[in-house]
């Protein structure tokens, strides 16, 4: 997925627990856009209703599809999943036959007279509890949402394509109670209200299915703020159900960081205004529970939950969203046919999962130095994390194997990897560049060549990017690309961190409360439905200094009963935690409960940290200095 789901750091404990006109295809005798309709102003059963009329057939057989696999995910959704009583009609208003081939896909036949088709689609947050409807789910930020007060309209759950017709306009109407705040990235052409003036139709149009899909929106009782950075529009759109946070309490927090992005990024400029759209959620059963986030090409999707206090939510708004920012960069700006010519139904996949994820992650990770928003060691804390992540991996497969295969077995559970080595790859490539142009080129400058050369309307052939990449730098990357990214052999670290006049040592290192470095520190008992803290607790200096014990299952966090449901959300609220915070948790030891009420100190582990090697050089200071500040 080109997603960074912070969920996915607990994943570990969870598994061991259980075009402007109508195509000339001849599919269709006019050239007029496809009609679609969404109304929310009438949900049947927590459904809702979706009309598409796609104009007049010339072929005697359609099929109609919504996608199995959307962009920017790299695993099965099945959204056809979720759609209910799906009806075709011809224009006498007759119901018509329907097959249905697949669960996401629909055969029309005699579609010369076809006028309609109709169906009522059900939100996918309300089935994310375990159980759900079967099979694979949508990653929540790529999911949906119908409820009184809030609709999560990512459009692929809603809106789906005739196979030929996928570069064809699309007219999009989604009628919905008058009071609801609406905040879309897909461009709004008309609005009408009704006689009565308890709804309000909006109008919006888009070139193509891609833009339905790439295009987002938020309805219901939101908060959105709007500013400027550099020249590109922020919009940032906020649902909190029970009004614990704001787009006006995350604004400071969010300008701080794009100012910042923008800066690192220099003249790379590919969107004149970006969407951040935040689902809070409650941590009910009904509840989303898959956080981080899914990006689009000029906007992301974030869900995070509501219960964070004010600094942790504004700190994992910052890790995720730059995360999702810095894909204006790759994909948009530099991406392989595999994007460009994307299948919804059938995807192939690009083999450069560590550019497209890693260098993205990798970004994120580094400007925040680059900028002054952390420190060095702090920058260095969350590189031996990625490390000791990646060696939980499968660190020895080939990366751009695992990309083109990313749905298969065994290469499917590496996916996460991208975030680890993805990102320790990109790291190691702005190293060998800084070297080899004595600090004057990085991988931030090579991707602005890639910019150049490509942009969002050109993809590149994916068999030859890295020999392009090659040609456009130096020899040695050849070497490392044919070794640690092709190839499988793992990647020696401090080969990277000598060149800078650094060196991985034991010692005394910063850590959190639910990992020491990059080992969690938590154990499950499925059968008996509880979390414990496993023997790692003895090395992590706050849960030894207050008396935690190996074993001391965790029954409850600030109120909030522990479970194996909510189990990732809890976890996250406590990854969250900084030092000086009060907090109340609640733990069970030989059946009996013990309550801990303290405040947050800094934790540390002892293990693996990065440090500076006594006899370090000052050319390779001057290195270090020109990788972290250039």
């Amino acid at each position: 997925m080109n997603t960074k789901p912070i969920a996915a750091l607990f994943a570990g404990i969870l598994m061991a627990s259980c075009g402007t006109s109508k195509n000339s295809s001849n599919d269709l005798a006019v050239n007029t856009p496809i009609e679609t309709f969404i109304n929310l102003s009438h949900i049947v059963n927590d459904k809702a209703p979706v009309t598409i009329n796609p104009g007049r057939f010339t072929n005697e057989t359609v099929t109609y599809r919504l996608p199995r696999v959307v962009q920017g995910t790299y695993s099965v959704s099945d959204f056809g999943k979720y759609v209910d009583d799906f009806k075709a009609f011809d224009y006498d208003g007759n119901e018509m036959p329907v097959e249905k081939a697949d669960v996401n896909t629909w055969t029309i036949t005699n579609a010369k007279k076809l006028d309609k088709i109709t169906y009522l689609v059900n939100d996918t947050f309300d089935i994310e509890e375990v159980g759900g409807i079967g099979g694979e789910q949508p990653f929540s930020p790529a999911g949906t949402n119908i409820e009184q007060t809030n609709d999560v309209l990512n459009l692929h759950g809603f809106i789906g394509y005739f196979d030929s017709l996928k570069n064809n306009q699309y007219k999009l109407d989604v009628t919905a109670p008058s009071n609801f705040t609406r905040s879309s990235a897909l461009q709004e052409v008309a609005s009408k209200t009704s006689e009565d003036g308890r709804f309000v139709t909006t109008s919006y149009f888009a070139t193509r299915y891609f833009d339905i899909t790439d295009n987002p929106m938020f309805y219901g009782n939101l908060t959105v703020e709007e500013f400027q950075v550099g020249d590109i529009k922020i919009v940032l759109s906020v649902y909190s159900p029970n009004k614990v946070h704001s787009a006006a309490s995350l604004k400071d927090a969010m300008y701080k960081m794009m100012k910042a992005q923008k800066a690192f990024l220099g003249d790379i400029n590919s969107t004149p205004r970006y969407d951040i759209f935040l689902y809070l959620s409650e941590g009910l059963p009904e509840s989303p529970k898959g956080y981080g986030a899914l990006e689009h090409h000029t906007s992301t999707v974030v869900v995070l939950p509501e219960a964070s206090s004010d600094e942790e939510l504004a700190e994992s708004m910052v890790d995720v969203v730059s995360h999702e920012f810095f894909h204006i960069v790759t994909p948009l700006s530099v991406h392989s046919e595999d994007v460009h010519y994307f299948d919804y139904n059938n995807p192939t996949f690009s083999k450069h999962l560590w550019m497209y994820e890693g260098v993205t992650e990798y970004f994120a990770t580094l400007f925040q130095v680059n900028q002054d928003l952390v420190s060095e060691a702090d920058f260095y804390n969350k590189i031996i994390q990625k490390i000791q992540g990646a060696k939980n991996m499968d660190d020895a497969m080939s990366f751009t194997i695992m990309s083109e295969n990313v749905l298969k077995d065994p290469y499917k559970d590496q996916y996460l990897n991208v975030y680890q080595k993805g990102a320790l790859i990109g790291m190691c490539i702005d190293i060998i560049l800084r070297e080899e142009s004595n600090g004057q080129r990085g991988i931030l400058s090579l991707m602005k060549e890639l910019s150049s050369k490509y942009g969002k309307d050109k993809p590149f052939e994916d068999d030859k990017l890295i020999d392009e990449i090659v040609a456009m730098t130096y020899p040695s990357l050849r070497a490392f690309f044919d070794t640690h990214v092709i190839g499988d052999t793992p990647i020696n670290y401090n080969d990277y961190f000598n060149k800078v006049g650094l060196e991985i040592g034991e010692g005394r290192i910063e850590t959190n409360y639910v990992f020491n470095g990059g080992a969690l520190i938590f154990a499950a008992d499925p059968q008996a439905g509880k979390i414990f803290f496993s023997e790692a607790v003895k090395d992590n200096s706050f849960w030894n200094d207050n008396g935690v014990q190996p074993g001391d299952v965790l029954k409850a966090v600030s109120g909030t009963e522990m479970t194996m449901q909510n189990a990732n959300q809890l976890l996250q609220l406590m990854f969250s935690w900084n030092p000086g915070q009060a907090i109340d948790v609640t733990l069970e030891r030989n059946g009996e409960d013990v309550e801990l009420k303290t405040t947050t100190t800094q934790s540390y582990t002892f293990g693996e940290g990065i440090i500076e090697k006594p006899d370090a050089t000052e050319a390779q200071k001057k290195l270090r200095e020109a990788w972290l500040k250039g």
